[in-house]
């Protein structure tokens, strides 16, 4: 089944396919890889082979099944776009996209670098929302130009966990930026000054910013639980959505 999600910017979670491999500094401390053996030793549906890279046929239909329009962040635990996922299973998945026009999905990778060649065969729906994760300048900040090379309804930005100070960023064509800092007890900081740059940048670009997460470190460099470190950043929270969201067809 797809599942109601804990994740502060979206509303439930649909992964048709599992498992992912590292590919850059973000990957180092993945959640889904460690939720992933959490499940496995559970006997989870679905889960059988871990963390590695798992396509589930049978989950494609899910969210046709659900009238009520809803915002899906698809494969929270998996990358879409690996390579290991064909471009057939891709248009099964977005075939079911196209025939559910009352749902938003929301579509998160870190090979950035297969966007523009996929989509340049087929069309982005316009339930969409086409995202890649952005945790440092090497590997994070060329996949922005990929991404812009897509005609995506909304394109945004994960930047998370974010691992250093992004300095200048290219925001055009860019409709949303989240940010947020990383979990667990192997979490690496995030200072203060690098979060208030992107949001910065954000507000001159006339980007909506959502700031999801201090993570397990705090404004002020203590290490505590995240949920003790909660999302208040200059005296507030930070919950914008893109100006131009589509709105979900509910018929």
């Amino acid at each position: 089944m797809a599942t109601q999600s804990g994740i502060e910017w979206t509303e439930q979670t649909w992964n048709p396919t599992t498992g992912c491999t590292k590919v850059s500094p973000g990957c180092k401390h993945c959640y889904a890889e460690v939720m992933a053996r959490r499940l496995h030793a559970m006997g989870a549906p679905g889960y059988a082979n871990q963390f590695r890279l798992t396509l589930h046929p049978e989950r494609l239909e899910q969210p046709l099944s659900r009238r009520k329009p809803t915002t899906y962040f698809v494969n929270s635990m998996s990358d879409l776009f690996h390579k290991a996922v064909s471009d057939r299973f891709l248009d099964r998945v977005f075939e079911v996209i196209e025939a559910s026009p009352q749902h938003c999905y929301q579509i998160l990778t870190k090979r950035a670098e297969r966007l523009p060649e996929y989509f340049a065969r087929r069309a982005c729906p316009a339930n969409v929302w086409l995202g890649v994760s952005v945790e440092d300048r090497k590997f994070g900040v060329p996949r922005i130009d990929h991404l812009r090379k897509v005609d995506a309804p909304i394109r945004f930005l994960s930047v998370e966990p974010l691992l250093e100070d992004l300095g200048p960023i290219d925001l055009s064509g860019i409709h949303w930026v989240i940010v947020g800092g990383e979990s667990g007890h192997k979490a690496r900081p995030m200072h203060e000054e690098w979060l208030a740059n992107i949001l910065t940048q954000a507000e001159a670009a006339n980007v909506a910013f959502f700031f999801k997460q201090w993570g397990g470190w705090g404004a002020d460099g203590v290490k505590r639980p995240k949920k003790a470190n909660g999302r208040i950043f200059h005296g507030r929270t930070w919950d914008a959505y893109p100006k131009a969201a589509v709105i979900c067809d509910p018929s």
